[in-house]
């Protein structure tokens, strides 16, 4: 049971968690793709609304935006809660549950019925601001096992699952248990491409 402490924070700062769900839950791939290309992204390609999928478009450009978007959208929900302060130890709290919940927005929108997508471009953002070392690890992680594998799905799981070590190493207790927390999210959000990667039929990117 959560304790009283925690309650206490989460209810005096509802709101800006409710906000930051709700800039989570902006699915630029899906407005990228309906206004640039007319496609419906959910009818692509895997049905994802995230920058792997934009890419099975054919547009470079769309699906380098939807990456940079969905990754800027946890910074900002972030800056926005701590008031564009810079993030320390007196508001680091806030500024992980703010990061927590909009990657929740990302992966269960209330625009589309709670369906979204699998985070990890919204994750990567939220640790690239909260400590940019393990972000930046994070990262050449996944960049590393994209271009050795060619599979975005198994690059995402690694990153993030890679993560909570990157902040253990980095000293971060908080952002440990925010980066485990997150990690199993993306890995229950892959279930299906995990099973297809293990059938050998997940489809590599650019395919």
């Amino acid at each position: 049971m959560l304790n009283s402490g925690i309650i206490d924070f989460l209810s005096s700062n509802l709101l800006i968690l409710i906000g930051a769900y709700l800039i989570g839950s902006v699915s630029f791939g899906l407005v990228l793709t309906r206004v640039f290309v007319k496609q419906d992204i959910r009818k692509v390609g895997s049905g994802n609304i995230g920058a792997t999928n934009v890419l099975r478009t054919g547009n470079k450009f769309l699906a380098l935006l939807t990456l940079l978007l969905d990754g800027g959208k946890g910074s900002l929900a972030i800056f926005i809660a701590v008031g564009f302060s810079p993030i320390n130890e007196n508001n680091i709290s806030l500024a992980i549950f703010t990061g927590f919940a909009s990657v929740i927005g990302h992966n269960f929108p209330i625009w589309t019925k709670f369906r979204g997508g699998k985070g990890i471009a919204t994750t990567l953002g939220v640790l690239l601001t909260l400590a940019w070392p393990i972000g930046l690890a994070s990262c050449l992680t996944w960049l590393v096992v994209a271009a050795l594998s060619r599979y975005s799905s198994l690059a995402g799981i690694i990153s993030l699952a890679s993560s909570p070590f990157y902040a253990w190493y980095a000293g971060s207790e908080s952002l440990i248990i925010l980066a485990s927390f997150l990690s199993a999210l993306s890995i229950i959000r892959h279930r299906e491409n995990i099973r297809r990667l293990v059938n050998g039929t997940e489809k590599k990117i650019g395919s």
